[in-house]
């Protein structure tokens, strides 16, 4: 717009460098010096929406040869798993899901097998931060129940692609080694007792991972 001289004029220029200062959108009038406002409207607050996160966490007790998985602290669903031989140990801790692969290929020491009937990891994949470790299926489904594995947690097929279903990434996996009051009464059994078949379950041996 192009401003000329005289008393009208200033007028305008002071109105316009009224208006930028404030930072307000505005238009001049041909007749006269007007300026005109957009003020927006401010929306009503909104009610913030909260979900109820659901606490989903995986415990794996190494001598009960049993995973658990929870959700808001209660046990919905127990499994029985394979685990680490004496030689290969399960790793011991507390470890995230990472990554989650739905018929992976194998591949170990250069190794390399497709997805199908003979993969040693079966038809799901959930790896742990724990590298090189996870929770995945098997080609020898008779290992269920002992310590048969290179240290990684094996599932029977239905099971496996159940929990896989129920879990995420950055899902808590925690691994006990001891069967403590606390994984007793999860999973049962006298401390005593599940020591000793610990022990006697670890003589077992099996192939694959």
């Amino acid at each position: 717009m192009k401003l000329g001289n005289g008393k009208a004029n200033r007028q305008k220029k002071a109105i316009w460098a009224l208006a930028i200062g404030l930072g307000m959108p505005l238009a001049m009038s041909t007749t006269g010096a007007a300026l005109q406002t957009s003020v927006p409207t401010t929306p009503s607050p909104k009610a913030p929406e909260f979900a109820k996160a659901t606490v989903r966490w995986v415990l794996v007790s190494i001598p009960d040869r049993k995973l658990a998985l929870f959700e808001n602290g209660t046990v919905v669903r127990i499994y029985r798993v394979a685990v680490g031989k004496t030689s290969t140990p399960s790793p011991v801790g507390e470890f995230k899901i990472v990554n989650r692969v739905t018929n992976p290929t194998y591949y170990h020491k250069g190794q390399v097998i497709a997805a199908g009937k003979g993969n040693p990891v079966g038809t799901r994949w959930m790896g742990l931060s724990a590298k090189g470790y996870g929770i995945h299926g098997t080609n020898q489904p008779s290992s269920i129940g002992k310590a048969a594995s290179t240290g990684c947690i094996r599932m029977g097929k239905q099971d496996l692609e159940e929990l896989f279903a129920l879990v995420d990434a950055g899902d808590i996996v925690q691994i006990r080694a001891e069967h403590d009051q606390q994984v007793a009464s999860i999973f049962g059994g006298s401390v005593e007792t599940e020591t000793i078949a610990q022990v006697e379950g670890e003589s077992s041996t099996g192939g694959g991972q």
